[in-house]
């Protein structure tokens, strides 16, 4: 277990304090998970309270003493009852705010409500966008997480190589990948944004199962198990000349990296072999506009009439009536943060530091899904890199 580095966590905040300068905010207060962790390197019941100026004041109700053991912050304190929250900041010096930014986009309202109580005066704002800025550009400490992920999502695959056989089901095969991860420190849970937004490590299935749509945003989905959690891997059985799609995401000390390989037993149709390859022609076509500067809608646009051209526009991304209106998006903590790789985001770029997850697949009804998935980022100096680095082969065993 590695613990996030005070001086990392430090330059997260004077990065969220810039941005809160710009936005005229007093203080940002920040409740949920993903963005504790990032903030804080734990995830303790509590509130982060960020003033546009001095040091933080993470306020835990439950467990503090796992918050001052896995935290770098400075100053962290108990507290039972946000009636507290105003005589805390008054025993550090700190007026009370009177521009308050929360997470607006993930917080419950009754929670909402609950701060609102706290500050009767006070003008709450969004702050979700800031987060997710600052979130967005990744420190060389992250990258070698994610290096980490890419590595661990690496020998999955690689024992999916090993154990996928006829007549298993694919919810066997998830299994076994699923064994490999948690052996690997994976820790079980992906974590996403998006409200009703859930995923288990993976999405895992065969043959015409690759090519049912999910509630989800996702090209994929697949049966599942039951209607209480329609997506993934069902009890369908694993047979010769079909697509068998491995989309894994690995997970290492909470950051996440996504990648998808096929494999077939026996053989492919000509057409789903020919699909693949497009994919990857997409995919390279990607890799040469994605430069910094570069709205994330125009990488987009570009791939979609790629896509096209090749003869894929009913079925890229989706099915007719399905299809999402993305190719790819960001990825760290949580799978779903910025940049994303989407329809109408023109006045967003890309800039060194961000890595994103691109995933470019053809959906054909009734008979499955094919395509190819890996994560990227753009460094400072050698431009687009890729983290992910499984064959990219089509694998027919």
């Amino acid at each position: 277990m590695r613990l996030t580095p005070r001086d990392e966590l430090e330059y997260r905040i004077k990065k969220l304090q810039a941005y809160m300068a710009e936005a005229g905010l007093d203080a940002v207060i920040v409740v949920q998970n993903a963005d504790l962790f990032y903030f804080t390197g734990t995830i303790q019941n509590g509130a982060l309270y960020v003033p546009v100026a001095g040091d933080p004041i993470y306020m835990v109700r439950k467990e503090i003493s796992r918050a001052r053991m896995e935290s770098g912050l400075k100053e962290i304190v108990p507290f039972a009852s946000m009636r507290e929250i105003p005589e805390i900041l008054a025993k550090y010096g700190y007026a009370t705010p009177t521009r308050i930014g929360m997470e607006f986009d993930v917080v419950p309202v009754n929670f909402f409500a609950r701060y609102r109580a706290v500050f009767p005066a006070g003008d709450f704002v969004d702050a979700s966008t800031l987060i997710r800025r600052v979130r967005m550009i990744k420190s060389k400490y992250e990258i070698h997480l994610l290096q980490d992920a890419a590595n661990q999502v690496d020998k999955v695959y690689r024992r999916a190589r090993e154990v996928v056989r006829e007549g298993m089901t694919d919810l066997e095969l998830a299994a076994e990948l699923e064994f490999a991860a948690r052996k690997e420190a994976h820790q079980g849970y992906v974590r996403m944004r998006g409200f009703n937004a859930e995923l288990f490590f993976a999405q895992v299935f065969s043959g015409t199962d690759t090519a049912v749509p999910a509630y989800m945003d996702t090209p994929l989905g697949g049966l599942g198990l039951n209607p209480s959690f329609g997506q993934g891997a069902g009890l369908k059985r694993i047979e010769r000349g079909e697509p068998i799609i491995v989309d894994f995401a690995g997970c290492v000390d909470g950051y996440l990296v996504d990648q998808t390989r096929v494999i077939a037993l026996g053989a492919l149709s000509d057409h789903m072999k020919k699909a693949y390859d497009d994919m990857l022609r997409v995919q390279d076509r990607m890799t040469e506009v994605a430069v910094p500067g570069t709205p994330w809608s125009h990488v987009y646009d570009v791939c979609v009439a790629l896509a096209a051209e090749l003869g894929y526009a009913d079925n890229f991304m989706g099915a007719k009536g399905a299809r999402v209106s993305f190719i790819g998006h960001g990825i760290g903590i949580e799978v779903d943060e910025y940049p994303f790789i989407a329809k109408g985001f023109t006045d967003m770029v890309l800039e060194p530091g961000m890595v994103f997850a691109f995933e470019p697949k053809v959906i054909f009804p009734g008979e499955g899904a094919i395509g190819i998935e890996n994560t990227f980022y753009i460094s400072h100096y050698e431009g687009l890199k890729q983290l992910t680095f499984s064959d990219q082969e089509l694998l027919i065993l």
